[in-house]
């Protein structure tokens, strides 16, 4: 699909509908006319609409009445749409990855879909505007229930863990990292080390804690205007993003980081964003 998610549309739900179309038009070429009524359609929204909700549950529903009504014009078997756990989110990117690569099922030389001898399965990175997610299958049983996951695919059990990290997809990672920047010092001026040097551009107070992954400073007035500067200094940069991260794990078990439990990680990794 096109342009930007569907959370974007919280002020035209009209428009996340039609974003959809050009994808469902090309996905009814694609299937063959007699298949389409029994096509099983379903929309999966992930971290842009976790967020909308918890700020404003009644503009995601709205989003989401739109998005129901583009696909029900359609002649598939649309099962609704709703917004994934994380761990869906995180284990369907992988079923996704495994698949085209076929370490899951693979059509043979004797012309039959087999399970694919030798082949390790490959764990999933996914960088969202939102979130960012961790799938993989460890050499260890999983001890957090919340991050454990079970699938039966082809015949083969597979027992994976996944995490999605809220917050951490790149469009909300850069809005956590200006706001420290704002708050240390607080002032209207913000050195940028991570921007160009001679980069320069303004925003409202308003704007840059207009989501629930930063809290804006009580002290802070929604209209005032923020000047941003970039100050073009790599290792600045480095170590103000590494602030975002707290890396050290309590003793209770490994972890990745924020303290959320990780088995070490295992395999080869296919990374995408």
């Amino acid at each position: 699909v096109a342009g930007p998610g569907i959370s974007n549309y919280a002020d035209d739900p009209a428009g996340a509908g039609a974003s959809l179309k050009p994808c469902l038009d090309k996905a009814m070429k694609i299937i063959p006319a007699e298949q389409q009524r029994e096509t099983p359609t379903y929309l999966g929204a992930t971290a842009g609409m976790r967020l909308l909700r918890e700020e404003n549950s009644t503009k995601a529903e709205q989003v989401f009445a739109e998005v129901s009504k583009a696909i029900g014009e359609y002649p598939v078997d649309f099962r609704g749409a709703r917004i994934l756990t994380g761990s869906e989110e995180g284990s369907f990117g992988w079923i996704t990855v495994n698949y085209l690569l076929q370490t899951l099922v693979k059509f043979s030389f004797a012309e039959k879909w087999e399970h694919p001898q030798d082949t390790e399965v490959l764990g999933a990175l996914d960088l969202g505007g939102a979130s960012t997610q961790i799938t993989f299958q460890p050499g260890v049983p999983v001890e957090d229930r919340n991050t454990s996951v079970f699938f039966r695919l082809y015949g083969t059990n597979y027992s994976l863990y996944s995490h999605s990290y809220l917050c951490y997809g790149q469009s909300q990672a850069l809005k956590m990292l200006l706001a420290a920047l704002h708050q240390v010092p607080s002032s209207a001026q913000i050195s940028h080390p991570c921007y160009p040097r001679g980069y320069q551009e303004n925003l409202t107070v308003a704007e840059l804690y207009n989501s629930p992954c930063v809290r804006a400073p009580s002290s802070a007035s929604p209209g005032l205007v923020l000047s941003v500067t970039g100050t073009g200094d790599p290792a600045a940069c480095g170590t103000a993003v590494q602030r975002l991260f707290n890396f050290s794990c309590g003793a209770q078990w490994p972890c990745g980081f924020n303290g959320v439990y990780q088995p070490p990680v295992r395999g080869q990794f296919l990374v995408s964003s």
